[in-house]
């Protein structure tokens, strides 16, 4: 039987095995419409029940040896090697996603899991200096249960980056994918930990709507919230998790400036940009939003850039080789050509593209574009390039950090004029002579100002950060005198 056989997970959701359900929603295609099948949906007393088991699981989970929880992470790589071809498919299909990004992805899920198949063994804490004749230790406990929610755009890999260290670090977690990537950002995890040997009442993957969104959040159990998605959402998160005294580590939306510099090679220039501002449609919060090209190189550059974009076809991802396939649903396609047409209104001129094609939309170049214009001050989530001029440094650093947004930066020319440019910027990444779209498994991931709450994913360090909790623990000879 496949990975994903339709047998085991239709209209069911996963909580202690696979578990019938009173409602369920259609799994559709967004480049067709066409219905793939149809997913279970939680209710908030699912999760409820979910996350009272997960508590009682995590305890014993948290006791097991380190190098088996290491092994279960281990065997979720190399299952997510062996079924890649299977899982690519329903990212094409149901994320919309083309054959490239949907490898990409598949691939990143693998080097997550070994990545953090060495977080059970990583050091664990830190030796301290005592004023008293005792020894003096900070250890890393795990945080608890853990509930994780995923967005649509890269819906394995942003729900395992968290979902696999969480795991990984003793944790029990409540993952609660995009109801419209339900499989892809759900099902998909669920069977490959299932598979890789996880017990029972650790994992609970829980589609569904606000009213579950909102259940995972206020869980009493539930001591960490990682969600990544929109800004306004993500406040409303943090906000909530304030008052209840939880931690939230948010990773919010972009506007990101992609800056080329005089001198720069113009046509690897408009390739970087092309990529930047194009793949998977510009459905990803790293995706370059704002071209800030010198204006020795303006004309040279929107031409080369327009260029690249008319000859990217859009289509069908799983019955065409296509450049671009669907946007996500018909209200963020109509989203994205309303901000084009409102800029065009104000002034901008079509240099490429504009145009709905099918449930897709044609790579996008806008010239004659001011900074106050809506496709520029707003992030798309959608394949289109704004493109202005500066003349300075000086004015390039103000134009960067003029965006309520602070999450990724690249920088195209000469790396020490780059230098000096990425220390005057705010921003949590900064890739010189590369585009803005970048992730590694062992790389540190997150945003400043409304890009979210900083770097809680990646690498050893954010994420034992992110997922476990501080103990102080002291440790005498004898019992210690006390003057009472």
């Amino acid at each position: 039987m496949a990975l994903l056989d339709s047998e085991v997970w239709a209209k069911k959701f996963f909580s202690d095995g696979w578990r019938d359900c009173d409602s369920e929603q259609p799994v559709v295609e967004p480049a067709t419409g066409d219905r793939l099948g149809a997913v279970g949906l939680a209710s908030a007393g699912d999760v409820a029940r979910a996350a009272a088991r997960a508590a009682e699981a995590q305890r014993a989970w948290a006791a097991t040896a380190p190098q088996e929880r290491a092994a279960v992470l281990r065997r979720a790589g190399e299952l997510f090697s062996a079924h890649a071809g299977e899982i690519e498919d329903w990212l094409v299909r149901e994320a919309g996603s083309v054959r490239a990004k949907a490898s990409f992805e598949v691939r990143l899920a693998v080097g997550e899991c070994f990545e953090c198949a060495g977080l059970p063994t990583h050091p664990q804490g830190e030796v301290l200096t005592s004023e008293e004749a005792r020894w003096s230790l900070a250890r890393r406990r795990p945080a608890g249960v853990v509930s994780v929610i995923a967005p649509f755009n890269f819906p394995l890999l942003l729900g395992l980056r968290s979902v696999a260290p969480a795991l990984a670090l003793g944790n029990a977690v409540l993952l609660k994918p995009d109801p419209r990537t339900a499989v892809s950002g759900g099902v998909v995890i669920a069977r490959i930990f299932e598979e890789a040997g996880l017990p029972a009442g650790v994992l609970h993957v829980l589609p569904g709507d606000g009213s579950v969104g909102q259940a995972v959040v206020e869980a009493p159990e539930v001591r960490v919230i990682s969600f990544t998605g929109s800004t306004p959402v993500g406040r409303a998160i943090g906000e909530r998790a304030g008052r209840l005294l939880k931690r939230a580590h948010l990773e919010l939306g972009g506007n990101n400036a992609l800056v080329v510099l005089p001198g720069a090679d113009v046509a690897k220039a408009a390739s970087a940009g092309a990529f930047g501002s194009y793949l998977h449609q510009g459905q990803i919060c790293m995706t370059t939003g704002r071209h800030l090209v010198h204006e020795s190189l303006l004309a040279r550059y929107t031409e080369a850039l327009a260029a690249k974009a008319a000859a990217l076809p859009v289509g069908d991802p799983a019955r065409e080789d296509v450049a671009l396939g669907p946007i996500i649903d018909r209200r963020q396609l109509e989203r994205v050509h309303g901000i084009v047409t409102r800029s065009v209104a104000a002034g901008a001129t079509v240099a490429a593209g504009g145009e709905i094609v099918g449930a897709g939309y044609r790579a996008t170049v806008l010239s004659g574009v001011s900074t106050d214009m809506p496709a520029w001050r707003e992030e798309i989530f959608g394949p289109v390039a704004p493109v202005i001029g500066f003349s300075t440094l000086e004015e390039a650093a103000r134009i960067v950090n003029d965006c309520e947004y602070g999450l990724s930066v690249g920088i195209l020319g000469d790396v020490g004029t780059a230098m000096k440019l990425a220390d005057r910027i705010d921003s949590g990444k900064v890739h010189i002579n590369e585009q803005t779209v970048g992730d590694e498994p062992n790389a540190p991931f997150g945003g400043v100002k409304a890009s979210g709450t900083g770097s809680r994913f990646g690498g050893a360090a954010a994420n034992v950060e992110a997922f476990t909790e501080t103990q102080w623990v002291t440790v005498r000879p004898d019992i210690a005198d006390y003057p009472f």
